[in-house]
């Protein structure tokens, strides 16, 4: 229903575009990977100097108490986002605990504290990756989900390409605390941006869908029945109009509103779809190799070219700068030709560089090979979120919260298991790093030709043995 006797609210339209949305949902992910991230060059000498031992197992542990939060929230924050479809407040209230959580890692008095600070921290990090990505689904047409999630995704490089060189340069100029107040300081930024969005479904209420003006690329060349027919007017502009808006067939306004299912019948229907499932074990990969690379990281850094924090931040940096180009570009490309295939290059693409990083020749060498491993295994990530949007749109009942829930879950359970991994095997093995990444590589190279059988509407093995070149006419 429309509101005629109250003025809509200050800068709606850009306030509820696919745009602005998909601006402070990358933003969101910036925070939550630049929280995460930027204490990862601190923590190893940070714990050195509390005098503890055995430290690349201790830095695990507390990875995994991050994603021991982050797993044990996802379930509950679904279930309640897509039942009561309540979308801004979760998101709101979780910023807000994630600053809590930054506080009391920071004054934390001993290694206890500092776990129970990472669980909060977890919490808060299954919000953004629930609640976030569901919104933005909401509010962007079929057609585009995977663009924008793909610059969406552009905010988990720019929270990794910030916090660890900021971390650890800051640690070694101004102390312990002072990567803690630059994060929350960026954290206050972003719940400014979070209090401006207007969720879809209060904009149709003010006979406004962002999803029909993206729909038709701009109001400004659509012609004058096509802005008539697809952009309802503002109530105060109006002199005649229906008593609600009438929804497109593109992207209506109850889109997508599935019937509360049960927990239960949610992940039978998930389990019953090999594209489900085959994205699923992706975000378990992807989450175990590349926080086990985090985990080791530093430690070989300093035991092989003696790199102290700041230096440590800088190689991270390095490495991390092109993952800005390649989650856009994933998100592009499985629009345009299918997440079948950015999904088997992205997987096929980041084998030589995991094995190369072996190398202890050059630390100019390592930098490079770190970069290109980054690039390729980060693109992973946008064909997974477009893969269960669509699953999302295919099964009845089926939400974007639900699909996005059981995508943080399962990263989850990788990010739980490869530090804990990770750490233990750079501790107790005596080439600890060359493990790690051969580690790495197994797992990308498992997951090549099960992406090949399982990812996609059509996946390539359906189309080779169909004797289909892939070519595919786009209506």
């Amino acid at each position: 229903m429309t509101r005629p006797a109250e003025k809509p609210p200050i800068g709606l339209r850009w306030r509820a575009s696919p745009w602005f949305v998909t601006l402070i949902v990358g933003a969101g992910v910036a925070t939550d990977l630049l929280v995460y991230s930027i204490i990862i060059p601190v923590l190893p000498f940070r714990l050195e100097e509390l005098g503890y031992t055995e430290v690349s197992s201790l830095v695990g542990w507390l990875l995994f108490a991050y994603s021991g939060g982050l797993v044990l929230s996802t379930i509950p924050i679904a279930l309640f986002s897509e039942r009561y479809a309540q979308r801004w407040w979760p998101l709101i209230v979780g910023l807000v605990v994630l600053l809590a959580a930054q506080i009391l890692l920071m004054e934390a008095p001993n290694y206890a504290v500092m776990c129970v600070a990472r669980i909060i921290q977890g919490v808060s990090s299954s919000v953004i990756w629930v609640v976030g990505l569901a919104l933005l689904c909401d509010t962007t047409p079929e057609k585009n989900v995977g663009r924008q999630l793909g610059f969406a995704m552009m905010g988990t490089s720019l929270g990794l390409v910030v916090g660890p060189p900021v971390g650890g340069l800051l640690y070694d100029r101004l102390g312990y605390r002072s990567p803690f107040i630059f994060s929350a300081i960026w954290t206050m930024v972003d719940l400014i941006g979070r209090l401006l969005v207007i969720e879809r479904k209060d904009a149709v209420k003010w006979g406004y869908d962002p999803a029909l003006v993206t729909v038709n690329s701009s109001v400004e060349e659509a012609s004058p029945a096509v802005i008539e027919t697809t952009i309802a007017e503002v109530p105060e502009l109006t002199t005649d109009k229906p008593e609600s808006p009438t929804p497109s067939p593109a992207h209506s306004p109850a889109e997508h509103k599935p019937a509360p299912i049960s927990l239960l019948a949610v992940v039978v229907k998930l389990l019953h779809s090999p594209r489900a499932l085959m994205a699923l074990i992706l975000s378990v990969v992807f989450g175990a190799v590349w926080t086990a690379q985090e985990t080791g990281l530093p430690l070989h850094l300093q035991a092989v070219w003696g790199l102290q924090s700041g230096k440590v931040g800088l190689v991270l940096l390095a490495g991390v700068v092109p993952t800005l180009v390649s989650s856009p570009l994933a998100g592009w490309y499985a629009d345009v030709k299918g997440t079948e295939w950015v999904s088997l290059l992205t997987l096929i693409g980041s084998l030589p560089w995991w094995g190369l990083m072996i190398v202890q020749s050059s630390l100019a060498l390592f930098i490079v090979t770190f970069a290109l491993a980054t690039f390729f295994t980060s693109a992973v990530v946008a064909p997974i979120t477009a893969e269960l949007a669509a699953v999302s749109r295919g099964i009845q009942g089926v939400g974007y919260a639900h699909v996005y829930g059981a995508f943080n879950l399962a990263y989850g359970i990788g990010t739980a298991v490869g530090p804990i991994m990770a750490g233990q095997i750079y501790s107790h093995v005596p080439r600890g790093w060359l493990a790690i990444c051969c580690l790495g590589m197994g797992f990308m190279g498992i997951c090549v030709p099960l992406s090949f059988a399982f990812t996609g509407d059509r996946p390539l093995l359906i189309r080779w043995r169909q004797g289909d070149k892939g070519e595919e006419e786009k209506e």
